[in-house]
């Protein structure tokens, strides 16, 4: 059982509103319910306020993340966009019916709620102003209190507000690509510190910061994507490559418009031309695969490559 609970809040009584919360919520729900290949995913709940009059009040709101983190779940995940605010005391997720940004939902509690529940992973990601500050150690705030099996990735630091565009924010703008794709593995498989990395990678130095605590044994998948490469080519790198520091040797039958090409050859050479374009393997002494077929040079695996290598030998792919 895979659960998401997906808040987006635009609408404020007392404070000043915000634009694309609530689409930025709807947008993440959409990706989250179904892998690529369309089979379900996530059993997603959502909460939005996107019209005037809309609200959702703080008890509704911590009500409905202890419901999420109740019970035995495999994965239990929240997303919230929306205003946060922070102070001495902690930071807080606000809610409709906030006044002052205190009276919103204190991070502190949040964490209680998913530290003590029996969920055998929980993911928390705040697209929210100072999120960085969640699970820090209210006194000493360069502790975090994480248990088992949590991961939180946040917009910002808990100094910083969480940038947004027009159309939403710009970290959930790439939450969703990573999501969607970009930042898979060989595999298909996006985990929270791939997301984390394509974020980070995007977003500049003197922007905003994302920020990443964890405590996992071995991270989950939160999306399911088509791999860039057959699995089951992928599978035979090791029957290509036997050894650490292995050359497979080419030579022009490899070469589909080489004057006699060897069907056999070039169908392998097919698989190794896949490997180079995910730097899987490169050639050697030549400047393209092309080259290397025709000069009889040969190619080796990338540290990447002996690495997936290592996966294939061992039955883990």
């Amino acid at each position: 059982m895979r659960k998401a609970l997906v808040i987006g809040i635009d609408s404020y009584e007392h404070i000043p509103s915000l634009s694309g919360c609530a689409h930025d919520a709807l947008s993440v729900k959409a990706v989250l319910e179904r892998h690529h290949d369309d089979t379900v995913n996530f059993g997603v709940r959502s909460i939005v306020c996107a019209a005037p009059h809309a609200r959702v009040g703080r008890a509704a709101l911590k009500d409905a993340i202890r419901e999420l983190f109740c019970d035995d779940s495999e994965v239990a995940l929240l997303y919230f966009a929306g205003h946060g605010y922070v102070e001495t005391t902690g930071g807080y997720l606000c809610a409709s019916d906030c006044r002052s940004g205190d009276d919103g939902l204190p991070l502190a509690e949040l964490m209680t709620l998913a530290n003590k529940s029996d969920a055998r992973n929980k993911v928390i990601i705040l697209d929210s102003c100072h999120g960085g500050i969640a699970a820090d150690h209210p006194v000493n705030d360069s502790l975090a209190e994480i248990a088992s099996g949590m991961t939180i990735l946040t917009a910002s630091t808990k100094d910083q507000y969480a940038l947004e565009t027009g159309a939403g924010g710009i970290f959930t703008s790439l939450l969703i690509d990573a999501l969607s794709g970009a930042a898979a593995n060989l595999v298909g498989d996006v985990t929270p510190g791939s997301v984390y990395a394509h974020i980070d990678q995007s977003l500049g130095t003197w922007t905003q910061r994302p920020m990443f605590k964890t405590n996992v044994k071995t991270f989950v998948s939160l999306r399911k994507v088509r791999p860039p490469l057959e699995l089951r080519d992928l599978r035979r790198i090791a029957e290509f490559f036997p050894t650490p520091g292995y050359h497979f040797q080419l030579d022009p039958s490899y070469e589909p418009s080489s004057p006699n090409p060897d069907p056999k050859h070039t169908a392998v050479f097919a698989v190794l031309q896949s490997y180079n374009r995910v730097n899987l393997a490169v050639p050697v002494g030549a400047s393209h695969c092309y080259y290397a077929a025709m000069e009889s040079k040969s190619m080796h695996l990338t540290a990447l490559g002996e690495h997936y290598r290592r996966l294939a030998s061992t039955g883990l792919i």
